[in-house]
This record gives C-alpha cells, structure tokens and sequence, in this order.
C-alpha cells in the first residue's frame, strides 16, 4: 500500500480512508477517566438544573438571565478548560473540552453563548496571540469577567470570507489601524467585550485585530430577529474608524487568513459534538413522551414504527460520538508529543488542529444532520403537541436548524472534505495513489479483496474495507477525467463527501464497538454490535448508492458499465437481523430513558 508502514507513525488526517479498519486504539466513552468523568457531570448537572428551567426567560432574552448564567458557568470553571493554566487556565486536553462542549448543550441559546466564547471568541487568542496579549486578556475571558467575539463574516462575505471589505488602514504615526467596515452576524456581540476582528489591510492583506469594545467607533446593531436560538445575541457589528493599536494585530499582517480556517476547524469538531449532546437530550424527550403517550389502549412506545425512530436516533449518535472521541483523542495524541516549553508550542498546536481538518469538517456536518434528523423525529413522535410551545420539541428542532449553516456552511464542509483529501494525495501527504493501485490490482483478482474476519462484527469489518476501496477508486476515477476542474464539479464533490462521512462513521464504529469487545465491556455484545451494525449496514448501503450516482455523473455507455461491474465487485452485500437489533436498541433507550450507552 505505501512503501513504509503508515501504522508505524501516528494517525494523519484522512488516514481512515486508507487504513485497516480498527488497526489502531481509539478514544471511547468507555475508556473516560474520573476526571473526565467528573467534569462532564458537573457541567450536565448545571446545564439541567440552572439552564432548562429557564429555556423561556431565555429565549425571550429577559434582562440579565443569559450573562447570569454565564457567570455561574465561569466560576465553576467551564470558560477555563482550552486555555494554559499560566493564563488562569486549566489547560485541559480535546477530550475534556469536547466533553463539556456536549454537556452544556442541553439548551441551543446558551450553548452558542458559551461556545463562542470558550471556542471562536477565545481560541485565535490562545493560538495565535502573543504572550503580552495572551497576558492581557486570557484570564479576564477565563474568569468570566469579559466574553469574545469572533467578527469574520460580513453581509457580502459569507463562505467567502477572504472577500472581506472591511479596511484596515496605518495611522501616519505607525502606532494604530484605523478600522472600518460592518460585520454581519456576530454572536455575542450583544455582550462581547473582546472582537476577534478580521479585516483588509492596503486593500489585499487579511488580517486579524483585537478590538475591545470600548474604543471609540465601535458600535453594536439591533439584535437580530432569528428563527431559532433567540436567547442568544446576533448583531453587527459597526466599526467607524476605530483606532486598534498596532501591538493588538494578532498573528502576522496578511496572514489572517490560517486564523480565520483553522479557528474554524476548531469551532466545527465542538459544534458537532454540541450537536450529539442536544441530540441525545432530544432522544430522551423522546423516549420520555413515547412512555406517557397512550393511544388505543397502551403506550406508543410499543408501536414499531415508534421504536425504529428511537432506535435510529440512537444509533446516529452512537456513530457520532465514535467520531467525535476518536479525533479528541488523535488531537491529544498529537499534541501530546509537543514540547509545551517550546517558543513555538502554541503554533505546532495549530498545525495539529490543521492536519485534521477533515475529520473536523466530517464531525460538523454528520453531528448537525443528525441533530436536526432526530431532533425532527421527536418531534413527530410527539405529534401535534411537539408543535406546540408547551414541549421542548419544538424549540430543540428551531435551535437545531442553524448548526447546518454556522462554521461553514454544511455545503462548503463537504466540499472541504474531498478537496482536502485529493490535496494531500498530490502532495505525498496521504499514500492514497499507491492505494488506488492495490484497489485495481484487488478489483482483477477479486479473490484477494480482504476476507470476512471471524466474529460478530466481522461482515461489517469487511463491508468496511471495500467501502474505502469504492470511495478511493471512484475518487481517483473523477481526479483522472477531470483533472484541474474537478473543483468546479461540486455534486460529484459532495456526493464523495458523502460517502466519505459514512466511511469515517462506520470506521470508528467499528473500531469502538470491536474495542468494547476486547475490553469485554458489559452488554458490549448486544449493544455496541448492535448500533455498530445497524450503522454500518444503512451506511454501506448509502456510499454505494452514491457512488454509482457519481458514476451516472460522469459517463454513460460502456465507460459506466465498466464503472457499474467494478463498483459491483466491491458492494458485497449481507444480511443483519435488522428489526430484531433495532427493537433490542429501542429497548435499551426506553429502560434507560433515554440514549442507551451512559
């Protein structure tokens, strides 16, 4: 496959597409230790007793509840997590910050809160600030005694953030940036007191500045009318010749733009998390209602129907979360092997949140879909009452419907996600020509494709393997007939977009569920084979569904025979006990109330 053994080395990003499938330990729920255990606990408990009891006053923004609440996050620690313990920090590991990302989801409004600030309002100050501004500021924002902002987007500038026209301009004392410009869409701008602020400098060079929000010229517009998280402040923000000092550039004139991408990858893995935190309350309203409602005579927890929504929610979170730990814990490998006495540490940290950037666009997208996938079936379980104010429902599923645009759009994620790969292919980043060569040589003598491993994951093991050999030779079949404008083929992109989400699912499926096996985790033969299993299943079947679409795109004729018979050797298709596993998953949520893996 590569001349030197990639299992050798640490992970790479985007090596599941390559690498066997569960060749490698993973971060799991089950293997959390006390203290992650602790502080998620201590994090939920505060999200479920002081936040949803107050989910109206909330959303209605009364005066005062929101900044309430985030200084009592703040003094139990929440806003200290990411940054280094020599800025009043506690300087915890991905694991730990994903953790409390998921366990303040409860509540959409205060989630967004709280993760701007602790995310995209704080992180370009940790990464890329330099050690007298980090002074400055990072133990006010710890403390709670000031909130961030993160002001790139613009009405004009959307996903395309570089087209920023905010202007920055050199005083002629050489001492202050004079700002101009208006920023569209700021969260928290309402009581931010820190912007991380990216602007244009002599026209061409994008450039990050922090700008208090006492200088003169700066000034916040109307809240924004929104259709979910209300609770939250959305504004503009309106810069009238701000002078910025110039000791308040962060990072490097014209390189603004490292900031501004890879701040975002950040922001993408803790919204997906977040999302499979909401998610999983959403499950247990579900259940919750489906236990209590009665129609004809018993509950409609017992109707099949009812218990295959439960049992998909359920296992769209458990591929999610396989996910979302397995990228904590290879950012905490990688991070883990740098010098923290380094000059340069907070730098190499960055490069470790780039080399995952597709994992980081994969998590955002899948934790989003699924959030609003489930977060809408329990409200159909509810029925005319999950219309209704008078039940969460309705609000989880407005508060949810943003995910999919925040941090980048879901479309502009997909596209990043195969760019990325065929990038790092060409690079020699990523041995995935040597691959594709074993793929083609695999698809002649079919007899050499990987076998059926022994036990009970062991189709799913299999139907793995040759759904990383679908995904790469289609791939390269794309790369190699369109070459340069492969970019501008944006269906055939997101449609191994895609199949490369559902890989990287069924990929940590299988290797967190293989693990529980291994650890013989209690119930792991039912329930994780279970939720492994039926992930795997629907997903296989997806990517192959997608990929003879991709085919349709791009020939007809005996070139798209040729392509269908070689897709066929690798979709080997097998049967699962699937209404027999879903009821047992069902089962387990409706004893557990709720998301059945604790």
């Amino acid at each position: 496959m590569a001349e030197e053994d990639p299992l050798a080395e640490p992970a790479r990003g985007g090596g599941f597409v390559y690498e066997p499938v569960a060749s490698r330990e993973v971060v799991t729920p089950e293997r959390f230790g006390e203290e992650h255990r602790s502080l998620y606990a201590t994090a939920f408990d505060f999200s479920r007793k002081e936040i949803e009891p107050r989910a109206e006053e909330i959303d209605h923004k009364k005066p005062g509840v929101m900044t309430g609440l985030m200084a009592q996050a703040a003094e139990l620690g929440l806003f200290m997590v990411d940054i280094p313990e020599e800025y009043d920090g506690l300087g915890a590991d991905k694991v730990t910050s994903m953790l409390v990302s998921e366990a303040v989801a409860r509540n959409g409004s205060f989630a967004v809160t709280a993760g701007a600030h602790t995310g995209i309002g704080t992180l370009p100050l940790v990464y890329y600030g330099t050690h007298e501004q980090k002074q400055r500021y990072l133990p006010r924002l710890a403390s709670g005694q000031w909130l961030a902002a993160y002001s790139l987007s613009e009405q004009g500038s959307g996903s395309d953030a570089l087209a920023a026209r905010t202007t920055a301009t050199l005083n002629e004392g050489g001492t202050h940036y004079v700002l101009s410009g208006t920023k569209a869409w700021v969260t928290n701008a309402g009581w931010a007191d820190l912007f991380t602020v990216f602007a244009q400098v002599d026209g061409d060079k994008f450039t990050a500045f922090l700008v208090e929000r006492t200088l003169p010229g700066v000034s916040i517009g109307a809240e924004e009318k929104k259709l979910g998280i209300r609770g939250s402040s959305t504004c503009q923000l309106l810069l009238d010749d701000v002078e910025v000092p110039v000791d308040n550039v962060l990072g490097e004139i014209g390189r603004g733009h490292k900031i501004a991408f890879n701040i975002l990858n950040i922001g993408r893995w803790k919204l997906g998390i977040a999302s499979l935190g909401a998610a999983k309350c959403s499950l247990a309203d579900g259940v919750s209602y489906a236990q209590e409602r009665r129609q004809f005579h018993k509950p409609i927890a017992s109707f099949g129907l009812i218990r295959e929504k439960l049992a998909n929610a359920a296992v769209a979170i458990y591929a999610g979360e396989s996910m979302a730990y397995r990228l904590a814990g290879l950012l905490d490998e990688h991070t883990g092997a740098l010098n923290k006495q380094a000059d340069d540490y907070a730098a190499a940290s960055s490069k470790v949140i780039e080399e995952f950037t597709i994992e980081a666009s994969i998590l955002k997208v899948f934790g989003s879909d699924a959030l609003y996938y489930i977060a809408d079936e329990m409200l159909q379980i509810h029925g005319g009452n999950g219309f209704t104010e008078d039940y969460p429902a309705e609000r989880v599923l407005r508060d949810a419907r943003i995910n999919r645009i925040f941090e980048g759009t879901n479309e502009i994620n997909r596209l990043i996600v195969p760019a990325t790969l065929l990038k790092r292919a060409l690079q020699g980043r990523l041995p995935l020509m040597a691959f594709t060569q074993q793929v083609i040589g695999e698809m002649k003598t079919p007899e050499a494709l990987p076998p059926r491993p022994d036990g009970p994951l062991g189709e799913d093991l299999r139907a793995t393997e040759l759904c990383k050999r679908a995904l790469v030779y289609a791939t390269s079949y794309a790369a190699q007939k369109y070459l340069a404008d492969l970019k501008e083929k944006q269906r055939i992109l997101g449609a191994l977009a895609d199949c490369a989400i559902d890989l990287f699912g069924m990929d940590s499926a299988c290797a967190r569920a293989q693990q529980a096996l291994r650890d013989d985790i209690s119930d792991a033969g039912e329930t994780h084979v279970a939720l492994c299993r039926l992930f795997c299943f629907e997903a296989r079947a997806r990517i192959f569904q997608q990929l003879r679409r991709v085919a349709m795109m791009m020939c007809d004729g005996d070139e798209l025979d040729k392509l269908y018979d070689n897709l066929g050797k690798l979709d080997q298709r097998y049967r699962v006990d699937y209404m027999g596993m879903q009821d047992g998953v069902a089962a387990r949520c409706l004893a557990a109330n709720g998301y059945l893996i604790k």
